[in-house]
């Protein structure tokens, strides 16, 4: 069930550190560490490089207030994850076939 998530606590800090983690530990431990799966509609764009928004959303919530979000817990799209991250000031695109 989707919750209404309050992202306020939420940085650009956040994502930053969200988005180390991805790097340093790549997708596979990622995913299984922070409870989320691959992306399959919009890319994050950070540093010429693509990253799964919803699951960097939900490790960045993690990280900046210590509770931890399921994937069913908010939406990944332009309502959610994107709207959240755009909003930060992060680039969010479609998925781009490859």
């Amino acid at each position: 069930m989707v919750r209404s998530i309050d992202w306020s606590p939420v940085e650009a800090k956040h994502v930053t550190s969200a988005i180390g983690e991805y790097d340093r530990l790549g997708d596979h431990d990622f995913f299984a560490r922070f409870g989320f799966a691959p992306t399959t509609t919009y890319d994050l764009l950070a540093d010429g490089k693509t990253y799964p928004p919803k699951a960097i959303l939900g490790a960045a919530y993690e990280l900046a207030t210590g509770d931890r979000l399921a994937s069913s817990d908010f939406e990944g799209g332009r309502s959610g994850a994107v709207k959240v991250l755009t909003g930060l000031g992060f680039t969010v695109q479609e998925r781009q076939p490859h």
